[in-house]
């Protein structure tokens, strides 16, 4: 197991110095899924809900919370991103909808929490723009899927 990087000599947290690593291209994906009833998932795929189109403004907000995540990762260091694409589609099971989040930088460290971030934000505006229609939806499996560049090198979940 890795050493807590973010644990000082003294047990202290701290921001991890990355500022002698070389910036290289790095990038991570994320997903997750909102479990939700039929009718739920036929009203969020209609676009024409008294909401209007929940895909679109979840994916918004995702790209924005992926940009903001340092403000609310403790000791996550501040970003400049290149993209971030996030996407809702229905799962292929009709259990509700699935969303990915894929995150870029060229830095001195990785993107996984800005994946991550965007993802669960992303979800999170679904499950409150559709939570009138059914209280009921569960959030699953928010997790990381790959992720490419810097030192630890290149991961794919099996």
């Amino acid at each position: 197991m890795a050493d807590l990087t973010h644990i000082d000599a003294d047990g202290r947290a701290r921001m991890v110095d990355v500022s002698a690593k070389p910036a290289t291209v790095r990038e991570a994906e994320a997903e997750g899924r909102l479990i939700m009833a039929p009718e739920t998932l036929r009203l969020a795929l209609s676009g024409g809900g008294r909401k209007g189109d929940v895909r679109a403004v979840a994916e918004i907000a995702g790209v924005m919370a992926a940009k903001r995540t340092a403000e609310l990762i403790p000791m996550c260091h501040p970003l400049m991103l290149s993209s971030v694409k996030v996407s809702v589609a229905p799962l292929g099971d009709g259990s509700g909808l699935g969303v990915s989040a894929i995150a870029r930088t060229s830095g001195q460290t990785g993107v996984e929490m800005e994946a991550l971030t965007a993802a669960s934000v992303a979800l999170l505006t679904l499950y409150d723009m559709l939570k009138a229609a059914d209280r009921g939806m569960e959030i699953a499996a928010v997790r990381l899927v790959a992720k490419s560049g810097g030192a630890s090198g290149d991961w794919q979940r099996a």
